[in-house]
């Protein structure tokens, strides 16, 4: 008896959940087709019953978590604001640039998450990536847009948007990049970055914050 489509895709969603857990993990170099079909469950030779190479799945992959990271971050911003002083992108820097969010890795942002692996994928991958990209990047600019104190004068709110998103992105990457082996320092590149990128939206708590944690590091 032969497998129902209904199993077969279930089957094939198991596949494009391990691998999402794996490259996260790993990267996507970092794991080979017998390990990540194992984690699904099945056997290597089954494979190909789903996808055409390991660049099909990646593509998949990334297009899957693009759609959902964008789909969360809708949500985040929709969400009340429950301190008056605070804004949306004050609330989202707190969350991003936080040890919880950084040490997440299965559940938070994909564009950090497949940054380092970006460059190596399949142009299709690669188109998948930055179509994410720029769609978070429009959601964010329409939160800039909303308040014009979150900028200046001389700059649109895309741009400003794609400088406070890519310090966000980039201190993330690098603090996961040294969590394992110096997690003072990991803690330290968070810490800098989100109280100088809260005083750059004019969050007044950033710097009591900071101030907190040099006193207890002197």
């Amino acid at each position: 008896m032969g497998v129902s489509k209904r199993q077969t895709a279930r089957n094939r969603q198991a596949i494009v959940d391990a691998a999402t857990r794996l490259f996260r993990e790993r990267g996507v170099d970092g794991v080979g087709l017998n390990e990540l079909m194992g984690e699904a469950g099945f056997t290597q030779g089954g494979f190909y019953n789903h996808f055409k190479s390991k660049d099909a799945l990646v593509a998949e992959v990334v297009v899957t978590a693009m759609t959902g990271a964008n789909a969360k971050l809708f949500e985040a911003i929709a969400k009340p604001l429950e301190a008056q002083r605070s804004d949306r992108f004050a609330r989202q820097i707190k969350h991003y640039l936080s040890t919880n969010n950084r040490d997440d890795i299965e559940n938070s942002c994909a564009i950090a998450c497949f940054a380092p692996d970006a460059r190596r994928m399949s142009g299709v991958a690669q188109a998948g990536y930055a179509q994410g990209l720029n769609a978070v990047l429009n959601q964010l600019t329409s939160v800039v847009d909303s308040d014009p104190s979150l900028r200046s004068a001389q700059e649109s709110a895309r741009e400003r948007a794609i400088a406070l998103y890519a310090q966000m992105v980039g201190a993330l990457v690098l603090s996961r990049a040294v969590v394992s082996t110096d997690r003072t320092l990991a803690d330290e590149i968070l810490s800098a970055a989100r109280g100088d990128l809260l005083r750059a939206v004019g969050d007044d708590t950033a710097a009591d914050g900071l101030s907190r944690r040099r006193s207890k590091r002197n």
